[in-house]
């Protein structure tokens, strides 16, 4: 079975932002796939088993606030 994590992200404000996340959140170790990842629901959706605070990490270094959800 394929873990879910769902991750609260303040201050994505365009299709741009997204995309930055999402393309940051690939090249996390353990994240098999980017589910989602919305601007409007402010939260981001990925399978896998990574690190949570990896993939803090690699939104905050894009420039947004994250957290477990």
């Amino acid at each position: 079975r394929t873990m879910q994590q769902r991750y609260e992200v303040k201050g994505m404000s365009c299709a741009h932002c997204e995309k930055a996340v999402a393309e940051a959140l690939k090249k996390v170790p353990g994240v098999t796939r980017v589910v989602s990842v919305s601007r409007e629901r402010e939260e981001v959706v990925i399978e896998g088993d990574p690190s949570p605070q990896a993939v803090i990490e690699a939104i905050l270094e894009e420039g947004y606030d994250a957290r477990l959800a």
